[in-house]
């Protein structure tokens, strides 16, 4: 059987693109590409000369079953997506299963990548986060999910275009509240731009100016003594005993009450156990 290349791409200069990547990439006998036009002006520009063949998500069903047959043949592949990783936020996960199905051997390659490249740009906390690529682009949806993460304590990531940026930023500011936030625009470009500010301050500034280019934005997380002051004031009118109570009435024993109730008032199990013995 031939072999699958995930090769990452740059995501916007050219040097940024790996010696490993540019080997693979000449000695593949096809390259699937996102848009073959964009991945031809990375080809040209390094002289690799290779079939190229359009891999993108509105053909990636079929067009992963014929490259399935094609490394079933012998064939080497390459799957490179716009900019970036593929798989990320780009095709690229389908593939890989049908790959893992088949028992077809398959490597990544590593490379520039939009998500980490912002992170650090932004100075927030790097040790965990939470990349969110696209939010849904109904407001209804977009709302929705941000309510499903508003609490997370991991710094936030996530994409948006130049047209949906103001948008986004309004109901970020109304699901979230005023967090710090970084915007990064065409990273890596020659017109890369690193605004740090919060998200009040971000929907004036982009009110007043054009908006154009790719964006991440960065978010921090929910605070974490705010986090457990709101948690703690929840359940101040309700007694120990009701507490767990509550957890029993609906379906759980009372060890796993007992477990929820210590989370939830941030005590020990052994504090919470006491008020559970008559129970």
């Amino acid at each position: 059987m031939g072999k699958l290349f995930l090769v990452a791409t740059p995501i916007g200069n050219l040097k940024d693109i790996t010696l490993r990547a540019l080997d693979t990439l000449k000695n593949v006998d096809l390259i699937a590409a996102e848009d073959t036009r964009q991945s031809l002006k990375l080809l040209n520009h390094f002289n690799i000369k290779r079939p190229l063949m359009s891999y993108h998500k509105y053909n990636e069903n079929d067009k992963s079953e014929l490259l399935i047959q094609k490394l079933k043949d012998g064939k080497n592949i390459a799957l490179v997506s716009d900019a970036g990783t593929p798989g990320i936020s780009d095709p690229g996960n389908i593939i890989v299963r049908k790959c893992i199905e088949e028992g077809i051997d398959f490597e990544v390659l590593p490379g520039a990548t939009a998500v980490t490249t912002a992170l650090v740009y932004s100075g927030m906390d790097t040790s965990q986060f939470v990349f969110m690529g696209f939010l849904p682009r109904e407001n209804k949806d977009k709302r929705t999910f941000l309510q499903s993460v508003k609490d997370r304590i991991e710094t936030l990531i996530m994409y948006e275009s130049p047209h949906r940026l103001i948008n986004t930023l309004e109901i970020l500011k109304d699901i979230l509240g005023n967090r710090r936030i970084a915007i990064c625009r065409e990273l890596t470009k020659v017109y890369e731009q690193i605004l740090r500010f919060t998200i009040e301050e971000s929907i004036k500034y982009y009110s007043e100016s054009s908006i154009k280019g790719e964006f991440v934005l960065v978010i921090e997380g929910r605070d974490k003594r705010e986090l457990l002051k709101e948690q703690m004031e929840k359940w101040e009118d309700l007694s120990i005993e009701d507490h767990i109570r509550m957890y029993i009435e609906k379906g759980l024993n009372k060890k796993e009450a007992v477990k929820k109730v210590a989370r939830d008032r941030n005590i020990c199990k052994s504090q919470i156990y006491k008020y559970s013995i008559n129970l």
